[in-house]
């Protein structure tokens, strides 16, 4: 496929792409998950494969033998592992007569987090790439009668181009803790009244008092029973939020971790006794972390919070990391520190229909959320 004198080529396994052709696209500031290791680690691994309702389709644009852009793609069946939530949506389509699926999302599957963008060369600009890939994207969908085109957390740069392309936002939140250069976790403490600060100590303390002892593992430390414990522990959580749990990544995702990517990755332990009791799964690029996976083999009172909120904020101040993303959850995280942040996805439909019941309700939908993050963020129990 041509494209303003590239080669457009449409590839269905990002194995089809040299690691370090892909990664060579990559900067510092861009998501460690659009490294070709971890989407490499999600589809080898089968965690994401057509058998789950993934289908990949990466957009790539090349000049001979050299790869100048790069784009994860996948055509999806379902709605499963995207963390948007537009089951509402499939819903209305499905009472108009109109079919949901399939689509077509640019997104790292299964992980929600801020920063999803096509990948390039400094020889090529990001608008152009932008607009070159997205044109190939919606021939693609035309063609083959596909509902709809979207990109889920998507870098906020693109707003600046997209609404030009016909790109429509839908507005939604994550958590974010920042680190304001504190000295110490007590530093921290310091933003809270008086009664949160003490219920934060003690439910930090907590796990000690019950002869549990917390840590930090960085991913080139850790040994392969971290790998595979994070597996048993990942699946004990889910069992629990069973039929509604979050069971996307298997034991060979895991593994393939350990093979290829420590150097971007940290466990949070619990230990007792010296054995492993439960684990924190932590992303670690440059000044930010992100938390994925969590897990314990007991229900201990406060083990959550210690592992998953205050080690890593506390391991961040020691390292001099300024973000914390915790992972999707619960509005508990608020009373913790961590605000709540708008992110977009932007979506383009290519039946008259479905575009107009999103045109016609995305203004309500966006101003819900909008009062829904003031409000949250309004309890937030600082001083």
């Amino acid at each position: 496929m041509a494209a303003a004198g590239y080669e457009l080529k449409i590839l269905r396994s990002i194995d089809r792409i040299k690691r370090e052709q892909w990664n060579a696209l990559t900067g510092e500031n861009d998501l460690p998950f659009l490294e070709w290791e971890w989407l490499s680690a999600m589809e080898t691994s089968g965690s994401i494969s057509p058998q789950t309702g993934w289908h990949p389709l990466h957009f790539t644009l090349w000049s001979g033998e050299r790869l100048l852009a790069a784009a994860p793609f996948y055509l999806k069946t379902n709605s499963d592992g995207e963390y948007i939530y537009d089951y509402f949506w499939a819903e209305a389509a499905h009472s108009l007569r109109r079919h949901w699926y399939p689509k077509l999302v640019g997104t790292v599957p299964a992980t929600p987090a801020e920063g999803y963008h096509f990948l390039h060369t400094k020889e090529i600009s990001g608008d152009t790439v932008t607009a070159l890939i997205l044109d190939a994207a919606e021939k693609v969908c035309r063609q083959n009668n596909i509902a709809s085109l979207s990109l889920l957390f998507a870098d906020p740069g693109l707003s600046r181009i997209l609404p030009s392309l016909g790109y429509t936002a839908w507005k939604h939140s994550h958590y974010l803790w920042q680190n304001h250069d504190f000295k110490n976790f007590d530093a921290y403490l310091d933003l809270f009244s008086k009664g949160q600060r003490k219920n934060i100590r003690k439910e930090y303390r907590s796990p000690s008092g019950q002869g549990i002892v917390v840590g930090i593992v960085e991913g080139e430390k850790a040994s392969e029973e971290h790998f595979r414990k994070m597996f048993e522990l990942f699946t004990i959580t889910n069992d629990k939020f069973y039929p509604w749990d979050a069971r996307w990544v298997n034991e060979k995702f895991f593994m393939y971790l350990e093979r290829e990517y420590r150097k971007r990755l940290a466990f949070v332990e619990a230990r007792r006794g010296g054995e492993i009791l439960a684990l924190a799964f932590l992303v670690r690029k440059n000044d930010r972390i992100w938390g994925r996976y969590w897990g314990a083999y007991e229900e201990i009172r406060n083990l959550h919070f210690a592992a998953c909120y205050y080690a890593p904020m506390d391991w961040c101040i020691r390292e001099g990391i300024h973000f914390f993303d915790p992972g999707a959850g619960s509005a508990h995280k608020i009373r913790r520190g961590f605000r709540l942040c708008s992110n977009r996805s932007w979506h383009k439909f290519f039946d008259p229909l479905l575009e107009q019941l999103f045109i016609n309700n995305i203004d309500a939908v966006n101003l819900h959320e909008e009062e829904n993050i003031a409000l949250l963020n309004a309890e937030l129990p600082f001083k």
